[in-house]
């Protein structure tokens, strides 16, 4: 079978998908908002910003790919009560496809004092309202493709089974046809990978094309690159340790970092303004963040020290991760991105 359907039995079968079967992600690895409150405190009060740049559209929805435990949408309710005219005319909406997830991400937003409803996929929101959405660390969960640059050309990269009976990877033995390879890809050297999410790309097409429809705004927050390149990002992760792809379907998460270029240009063709990418660590600081943990040291110094360098620092989080927003053509400029 191809990579992409692979990792989409692994992820979310719903009988022995890691999605569909983990309550918590805790154990294998910690997300922005996990590392600090004030990652969802400001991702919401940019989005209230943004929302009234564009003229303070009346009935907004709030979107999130990919919740988690639910923790960034609590965090930025809690801010939004600055700003009471955008957070009381919310309809939020959380698009999650694991059951055992969505009782977390209830359970968390219980208190939050809003109207939550939860969809299975980003298809299933209706389309009849100005849209906020925030994908954080959703993008790099999406099934890739893998391309090896042979003598006969791009061969796809699949899963079989090996000699012993145990998955192993394998080439198709023809070329992928052109169609599927961008053509800046043509002088890539031989044992050259490229990786490709054709899922991720079309949900961003969809959401430029909402966007730029209906007014609002889309911030993806990711690991990545942001400029063309070649090599195998695939991973898998179990309990923060590294662990085989294909030893274990189910019980690892699997991942691969963000392609921008391919985001942005998918963003364009939807019909929409792109900013950035620019590093996380930039744009945070941008938007407050070292103001904001100021106010928060006065009571745990060292703590909020910690999480400001994890989540802004060249070395950590800062700039692996990076930040692309889609908005209206003609939109203001929004804080943070270039």
């Amino acid at each position: 079978m191809s990579l992409d359907e692979f990792m989409t039995l692994a992820l979310h079968d719903r009988e022995g998908g890691y999605y569909a079967t983990k309550d918590s992600l805790s154990d294998d690895f910690i997300t922005a908002p996990e590392v600090s409150q004030m990652f969802g405190e400001l991702i919401g009060l940019w989005l209230a910003h943004v929302w009234s740049d564009q003229g303070r559209p009346s009935k907004p929805r709030l979107v999130e790919l990919g919740p988690g435990r639910g923790t960034l949408m609590a965090d930025a309710m809690r801010a939004l009560r600055l700003v009471p005219e955008f957070r009381d005319a919310l309809e939020i909406v959380l698009v999650e496809a694991s059951p055992a997830l969505r009782k977390v991400q209830q359970a968390m937003l219980a208190s939050a004092g809003a109207s939550v409803r939860w969809v299975q996929d980003f298809a299933a929101i209706a389309q009849d309202r100005p849209f906020f959405l925030v994908a954080n660390e959703f993008f790099d969960a999406l099934p890739i493709q893998q391309f090896v640059k042979t003598e006969k050309g791009w061969c796809e990269r699949m899963v079989t089974l090996g000699a012993d009976g145990a998955l192993a990877f394998a080439l198709a033995p023809g070329a992928a046809p052109a169609a599927r390879i961008p053509a800046n890809r043509d002088g890539a050297p031989a044992g050259a990978v490229y990786e490709q999410s054709v899922a991720g790309e079309a949900i961003v097409e969809q959401i430029a094309h909402l966007v730029a429809r209906d007014g609002g705004a889309a911030l993806i927050i990711d690991y990545g690159y942001d400029t063309p390149g070649y090599g195998e990002t695939l991973q898998a992760v179990a309990r923060h340790r590294f662990a085989d792809v294909l030893s274990d379907p189910g019980a690892s998460d699997l991942s691969a970092h963000v392609d921008f270029a391919a985001l942005a240009q998918a963003a364009r063709r939807g019909g929409a303004s792109v900013f950035g990418p620019v590093g996380q660590g930039a744009f945070l600081k941008t938007i407050g963040i070292v103001e904001r943990a100021q106010a928060l040291s006065r009571n745990h110094g060292e703590i909020v020290a910690a999480q400001l360098d994890r989540l802004v620092e060249t070395d950590q989080m800062g700039t692996l991760f990076k930040v692309l927003a889609i908005l209206p053509n003609g939109a203001p400029k929004p804080a943070g991105l270039e």
